[in-house]
This record gives structure tokens, sequence and C-alpha cells, in this order.
């Protein structure tokens, strides 16, 4: 990484400013760690989404923009409101390599330790939106999404979402913390002629939609890689009015990992 990386200013790439974790662990007392270091007031949202406002997100040349089904937009918005059931299916040969991962690293820094089996999140799993704001202005800096399962008790998965432009297009941006660094998801927003969205990172190259993995250097540079893994999110709602997701990843166009999610409101 520190060999092949690329060296690039956040002048020239601002989209690739994000926290970094400052230690082995990321876990669930990342946020109020980072809120403090960077000045922001943490705000334990009962009814607050990963985003402010979906649309904003969706460029405005996409022509089913006006199509999208407003509970999938109020998902996004009011995510804290949902609970999750969550099932995972990995497939060879890269499964093998995930599993020694996710067991010898992820699951001591608390972070990405995604389901190596279906019946680990047979109870379901944690829904917590955490909303990081400026002090002066109220405005809403990030909106941490921290997911544990219930079975185990162990973070799944803690990401910083925000917006940001790149090109003066909209995209979605998941920063999701590592030690001295982090991985910075950037995903397409794309409506579908039915109402649904698909989430996509599909790029090839940096300041492209994609994975970046990111490490700390200096107050004005990081390193960079562009990583060539894929990543299609499809929210929709099925023919029984139930809101789900497709979650599929791919590496060197080799499908690997499928997640698909039931979401339902918490007090339904």
């Amino acid at each position: 990484m520190l060999i092949t990386g690329r060296v690039l200013a956040y002048k020239d790439y601002p989209w690739l400013e994000g926290p970094m974790a400052d230690n082995d662990v990321v876990g669930d007392q990342y946020y109020g760690r980072y809120a403090a270091e960077a000045g922001l007031v943490v705000d334990h949202s009962h009814d607050g989404g990963l985003v402010a406002n979906f649309t904003d997100l969706i460029a405005d040349k996409d022509p089913n923009k006006g199509k999208l089904n407003p509970r999938v937009r109020h998902f996004y918005e009011h995510t804290v409101s949902y609970k999750l059931e969550v099932w995972s299916q990995w497939y060879s040969p890269i499964k093998y390599f995930s599993r020694i991962l996710i067991r010898s690293v992820s699951s001591k820094m608390e972070q990405l330790n995604i389901p190596l089996e279906p019946l680990e999140t047979s109870r379901g799993m944690t829904n917590e939106v955490l909303h990081l704001n400026d002090k002066v202005t109220g405005s809403l800096k990030y909106a941490c999404w921290l997911r544990k399962s219930i079975l185990s008790r162990r973070v799944v998965y803690a990401g910083f979402y925000s917006g940001c432009k790149i090109n003066d297009q909209p995209f979605v941006k998941v920063v999701f913390p590592l030690p001295n660094g982090n991985v910075t998801v950037v995903l397409q927003v794309v409506a579908q002629a039915d109402g649904s969205v698909k989430l996509l990172s599909q790029g090839k190259r940096i300041g492209e939609t994609g994975y970046y993995r990111v490490m700390k250097r200096n107050s004005d540079t990081v390193r960079v890689r562009f990583i060539p893994l894929k990543e299609c999110i499809h929210v929709f709602e099925d023919e029984y009015g139930v809101l789900r997701t497709d979650h599929e990843f791919s590496f060197w166009k080799i499908k690997f990992l499928h997640l698909h999610y039931k979401i339902s409101p918490s007090n339904g």
C-alpha cells in the first residue's frame, strides 16, 4: 500500500477527506472520540436518517428521478425508524480469503465485521444512527450508521455517511475508519423506472465511483489506492409491499458476497 498508492492532496480531491481511526480498535466508541476531536456535537437521533434529503443525491439528469418510490426515500431519510433482518451468502473462491481476513482482522478492530454464516444474524441487527453536527451552525456533517449483531453483540458496520460532489455531480460517500486511515466508498445513486433505486460503485480509476483505501500521510495529503471492488445496492419494494435490499459485491467481476435485507418499520 505504501509503495503502490498515489499521493493526493486534499485541495485537489476534497471528497477524500474523512475520519481516520487513531488506534487498532474502531467499534462503537469511535464516533464520540472523533466528534470531540473535530469539534462536532453528537445527536443520538430517534427519527433521523443517513441523509437529510435523498433526492438531492440523485443527478438532475437522471430520467427516473421523479419516479422514486417515497418509501425508499423515507428509509434513507428516517433510517432509525426501521428494523433490518439480514441474510448473507458467500461465494467461492474469494470467500475463503474473506473468512481469514474477517476472523483475524475485522473482528479484532470491530469494523467491517461482515457475517460469515447466515445464522450469525438470525436474531437480526441493531440499527442506530448518530448525527454529528456543526457546533455553530447545527448543520449535519456526518450521519453515522452503527449496526451490531444482536446475537453476538459484535460491531458489524460503523460507517460515516455524507454527500459529496465530483465534477458537480452528486454522490453518496461512506467512510469506514480504520487504523491510520480509512476505506472511502463513493456511490452513484441511480433511480429505476419501477421506483426502486440502485447505489453503484462501478468506476475504474481515481475520480470515479468505487472503493478507495486511504492512508494517513500529513494534514494536506494522503496516500490512496483504488480497489477494483464493485458494489450494487438495490433497494426496492416487493410484490407484497415489503421493502427489501439486495447488496452484491464483486472483485475483478467475480461475485463473492450477496447480502439480502428485509426492512420493516420498527413499530410494525
